[in-house]
């Protein structure tokens, strides 16, 4: 009698065969999986490429014959250019925290590879309509959720200081490679004491602020939409110092609010608690109204003021303290996107930057202390000052 064919869920996928530009690594690869596969039930034969980031990580996903688990994803990183144990470290801190991320089954530390839970296809960057922050809020209010969870379970010494050094560092970037290299302005002069006297500014704003656990990447293209369950903040939490707040949120899997999936947590740190809802709401790939950045930035601050994280009690000098890590964000990442282009062959990173010039004009404008940097930012962009803006979309 012929057996009846698998549920759809659990039939392989066709998968083309992934490139390797070392066929040695290819083999080492084809053989870690063959030897892990009847262990997780893993169909070798079903690898394909999932995705690819700005670094030298690769991620393939795979089909299984667990069906609570249809699929897994592996993460090619290779030693000699990506060290994994940041990763691993993080992960496990995450789901202590209880927020849910990628649970590492296998490393094969030696070569570069993980084996890791699938936490789905989607992003909430696929999901959002960004003419429609209304219909938006409820996958704020679940970030906020993961990320006050993050931060309810901070530690000093346990990761790296997000320290004056790391913050000029980031901000070096932006004049060396986006004025520098991407638009051949010599970094000199008036230019460059305007740069270094509003960077001293921005760092010494950014170190004023309390410290807690900071992803670095905290934005919808990091979050996975529909991974998981868990329990929301409430008002049961209010009263509670950091740890009985923690404990009182439970873990993804108790609770009836869709928790969201948290990837790419490799670079997190130990630093300003204004970082991680500046990167929320001030996106590489996504731009909102300054009403709607309001919004959520007033929700997340009053979260975080019920569960007992250090955030400033006073909301406008909160935010003034977000918008300049945010400044210090968007300086840094249109230096990293235009190394992405110029250095590492990634083109498409940089037709995002004008977002980025948008922001920092936006911030240098508010502030008068911050006069230097918008005229920098005048004299860089050709003089194309912007009028009636804060946050549109660009």
């Amino acid at each position: 009698m012929t057996a009846p064919p698998p549920p759809a869920a659990l039939a392989p996928s066709l998968a083309e065969p992934i490139s390797w530009t070392d066929p040695q690594r290819a083999e080492v690869f084809r053989a870690w999986l063959a030897a892990i596969a009847p262990a997780h039930r893993l169909l070798p034969e079903t690898v394909r490429l999932a995705s690819v980031d700005a670094s030298f990580r690769r991620y393939f996903r795979l089909d299984t014959t667990d069906p609570a688990a249809p699929t897994r994803i592996v993460m090619d990183a290779p030693p000699e250019k990506e060290n994994s144990a940041p990763f691993v470290q993080v992960a496990q801190l995450m789901a202590t925290a209880g927020v849910l991320a990628p649970t590492v089954l296998e490393w094969d530390k030696p070569n570069g590879f993980l084996l890791l839970d699938d936490l789905g296809r989607q992003t909430m960057l696929d999901v959002i309509d960004p003419a429609s922050p209304r219909a938006a809020r409820p996958l704020y209010d679940r970030a906020i959720d993961a990320l006050i969870r993050w931060q309810l379970s901070s530690r000093p010494g346990v990761l790296p200081p997000y320290d004056r050094a790391l913050l000029e560092r980031e901000l070096s970037l932006f004049p060396e490679w986006y004025i520098g290299r991407h638009r051949g302005i010599a970094v000199e002069g008036k230019l460059k004491e305007r740069l270094d006297r509003s960077f001293n500014l921005i760092v010494e704003s950014n170190l004023a602020s309390p410290c807690v656990y900071v992803h670095r990447d905290f934005m919808p293209r990091n979050l996975m939409v529909g991974a998981s369950e868990a329990p929301t903040l409430g008002t049961g939490v209010s009263s509670l110092p950091p740890e009985g707040a923690l404990a009182a949120l439970g873990r993804p899997g108790g609770g009836s609010s869709a928790a969201l999936g948290v990837l790419d947590f490799q670079d997190a740190v130990y630093g300003p608690i204004t970082y991680d809802i500046a990167s929320l709401m001030r996106d590489a790939f996504l731009s909102w109204d300054e009403e709607f950045v309001l919004d959520i930035t007033v929700r997340y601050w009053q979260a975080a003021r019920k569960a007992g994280l250090p955030v400033d009690e006073d909301f406008g000098a909160f935010y003034r303290a977000v918008e300049w890590m945010g400044l210090q964000r968007h300086l840094k990442v249109a230096g990293i996107f235009a190394r992405l282009t110029l250095r590492d062959g990634k083109p498409k990173y940089l037709a995002d930057t004008p977002r980025f010039i948008a922001y920092i004009r936006a911030t240098a404008s508010r502030y008068t202390e911050l006069t230097p940097l918008s005229r920098v930012i005048d004299e860089v962009e050709g003089n194309s000052a912007i009028t009636g803006f804060a946050y549109g979309r660009v």
